[in-house]
């Protein structure tokens, strides 16, 4: 069998690079069908081909990217039917007869030896794939009879130049073996037979095989060299002491944080909850460095509700808030607030939807809080 393995681009030098490999293969020949020249007519007989089997195996070296190597292959299949409309051919005595022949005995047998040229990708440590092809020599063997007591349709063999094109896909069970399936298309040029009757048979015959394969490849991966033990650290210095430390800067001073502090509410409510209370607490905590600062408050809702309801319930959480606030030490002469009701969601909702991002009092200080 042809071992032709190839791919179109080369792949660093890796472990197996370098390294004879051995294989066998496996698996199911397709022969094509025969359209037989006789005495020189074309397409007097026609021979249809059953599948059968191919074994064989290779010897090779991989030389990185390119591999080299030599193989023997061995094929067997049978007949199907055997037709010649016209011409005819021998069944029990000297004289051809015409027909369309089911019953066909015997077999065809193809030996081959081949030397293969082939291009790798991948496969050292992953998926590899294959291609290339390959040229020798293979003896064609028929023996085909359409009546078991009578004269051989073709019973002779014939040596023939033969070439192949070889894929593959392969990959590795462990730094020595690969498992792989490769697909060989596979010519014999011109052959030359005789029938019983002496009369010349001729044809180029083709076939196609999947097989599976199985290759050893020799050196394995190296093992890694030990690393050498390092030397001794030098010995250590004890450092100078360090000089006295620096007086530490003054504290920066606290800055401003303007806010927005934002406050949800439930549906319809302007209760503060203890999440709006958290929130509040921190905006207090942050007022402190934030001097005289005006306090806005900016009230909204959602879109739940007529447009002049919302707005009341906006000013109701304003209130809300600023009792809130001033009930923990923020002047009450800071704080101003501004009811907008529905007409600013923060997530934009049609009318009549209940959106609690939108039930909400945004908390600034500072010029042009609430803006």
């Amino acid at each position: 069998m042809l071992m032709g393995t190839a791919a179109m681009i080369a792949v660093p030098v890796q472990a197996r690079d370098g390294q004879p490999y051995i294989g066998i293969e496996g698996g199911v020949t397709l022969p094509n069908d025969n359209q037989i020249a006789v005495n020189g007519v074309e397409d007097r007989i026609l021979i249809d081909n059953e599948n059968g089997w191919e074994a064989g195996g290779v010897v090779g070296y991989d030389f990185g990217a390119f591999r080299l190597e030599a193989e023997g292959s061995y094929k067997e299949f049978g007949v199907k039917t055997l037709h010649s409309p016209n011409y005819g051919v021998p069944t029990s005595g000297p004289a051809r007869v015409p027909g369309f022949y089911e019953d066909v005995d015997g077999s065809i047998d193809i030996a081959s030896g081949m030397v293969n040229a082939l291009f790798d990708i991948g496969g050292n440590d992953g998926i590899g794939l294959s291609a290339g092809g390959g040229i020798g020599y293979a003896l064609y063997d028929a023996d085909l009879s359409v009546n078991p007591n009578g004269p051989g349709v073709v019973i002779d063999k014939d040596w023939s130049l033969a070439y192949q094109a070889i894929a593959q896909v392969r990959m590795p069970l462990n730094d020595n073996v690969d498992l792989g399936v490769k697909y060989r298309y596979f010519v014999l040029d011109k052959l030359n037979l005789v029938n019983s009757q002496l009369e010349n048979y001729r044809d180029d015959f083709e076939t196609h095989s999947v097989l599976a394969t199985l290759t050893y490849n020799f050196g394995g991966r190296a093992e890694p060299a030990p690393v050498a033990a390092p030397p001794p650290p030098p010995p250590v210095m004890a450092p100078p002491p360090p000089p006295p430390p620096a007086a530490p800067p003054p504290p920066p001073k606290a800055a401003c944080n303007t806010g927005p502090y934002i406050v949800f509410f439930d549906f319809d409510k302007s209760d503060i909850t203890p999440e709006a209370a958290g929130i509040l607490n921190n905006a207090i905590t942050a007022y402190a460095n934030c001097g005289t600062a005006r306090v806005m408050l900016a009230g909204h809702t959602d879109t739940a509700g007529s447009a002049r309801y919302n707005m009341a319930l906006a000013e109701r959480r304003n209130v809300a808030v600023r009792n809130y606030m001033t009930g923990r030490g923020v002047a009450a002469g800071q704080i101003t607030g501004q009811a907008f009701g529905e007409s600013q969601p923060r997530v934009p909702t049609a009318d009549g939807v209940r959106e609690a991002q939108n039930r909400r009092v945004e908390v600034t200080y500072g010029p042009g809080s609430g803006m």
